[in-house]
């Protein structure tokens, strides 16, 4: 059974930062690609940063470029979004999300919904004006 379980939300002022991290357990390797998304209240769920498996490529929503980073510690099956310069624009739940296959490159990385299989349950992200 995969899990993935985000953690480290929270309420920050505007031209704040939080970092997030998400613990994946359930499966043997940590050869997949995995990704971060955020879905504001009345929107769509999108896509925010994903990474590939080695750590080697990462790619960002043009919203959110420069101003957050997406990185994994493989040997702790861990991912985390450090997110910099906050705006109001940025809150929002955010989820951490992984394919079920994994990957043959070391520098895929999909950026659809429809490219990941796995979702943690969410961490709310407020940021006030």
């Amino acid at each position: 059974q995969v899990q993935l379980v985000e953690s480290g939300g929270g309420l920050v002022q505007a031209g704040g930062s939080l970092r997030l991290s998400c613990a994946a357990s359930g499966r043997p390797n940590s050869r997949y690609a995995m990704g971060w998304f955020r879905q504001a209240p009345g929107k769509e769920r999108e896509f925010v940063a994903g990474i590939s498996w080695s750590g080697g490529s990462t790619y960002y929503a043009d919203s959110v470029k420069d101003r957050f980073t997406i990185s994994r510690d493989n040997a702790k099956n861990t991912l985390y979004l450090q997110m910099n310069s906050l705006k109001p624009e940025d809150t929002a739940v955010y989820y951490c999300a992984a394919p079920g296959g994994y990957s043959g490159s070391s520098y895929y990385v999909p950026r659809s919904k429809g490219q990941y299989d796995y979702w943690g349950q969410g961490t709310q992200v407020t940021v006030s004006s």
